[in-house]
């Protein structure tokens, strides 16, 4: 059976609090689904891509131990890079933030190579409402921790979400694990 791994306190409120300061100060652009076009009924957030942020490498140190471990006790798969930089995102209420049910799975360059997506709550818990990250690995939603510092790990082909922000500003960051095109 196909499964969601979560570790709490991943990373510390204070690393939080650093990886969102150092992401505010750079330009941010609007997120858009690899090969696809703006789609505001499907995704409406933000982001920065921290290969282009300064005094961030430690991140994405952190995020390779994170998914060696998970892919070693829970999945299995056959990872061979990180070919693409760390997704800092930004869903607000005002902008009404979301991101439908969708996988990872992608198009263009990463059409079938990634293999598992790790999400990272950078957000206080109670500074938002709405914007719960659901997955679907089986016939029913599990609701990833709120827990600031909280990561997920799940296979990339997994139908996920984040609910609309109704009031506040959820943000998180976000990377894949490569690999040779599942068969």
């Amino acid at each position: 059976m196909v499964s969601v791994y979560s570790v709490p306190g991943a990373f510390s409120a204070q690393e939080c609090a650093e990886i969102i300061r150092k992401a505010e100060v750079e330009p941010d652009s609007e997120a858009l689904l690899v090969g696809q076009t703006r789609d505001h009924n499907l995704r409406r957030a933000s982001v920065v891509w921290l290969d282009d942020v300064p005094g961030t490498g430690w991140v994405m140190d952190r995020l390779i131990s994170l998914v060696r471990r998970a892919n070693k006790e829970r999945f299995g798969f056959d990872l061979r890079e990180f070919a693409e930089s760390p997704q800092a995102a930004s869903y607000k209420a005002k902008d009404s933030g979301h991101f439908a049910w969708h996988s990872d799975i992608g198009d263009g360059p990463v059409a079938g190579k990634r293999k598992l997506s790790l999400i990272v709550q950078l957000s206080k818990p109670g500074s938002y409402d709405g914007g719960d990250l659901e997955i679907m690995p089986g016939a029913h939603v599990v609701s990833a921790s709120r827990l600031q510092g909280s990561a997920t790990v799940f296979p990339s082909f997994l139908l996920h979400q984040v609910t609309p922000v109704t009031r506040g500003e959820r943000k998180s960051l976000t990377v894949w694990a490569h690999g040779p095109a599942f068969r």
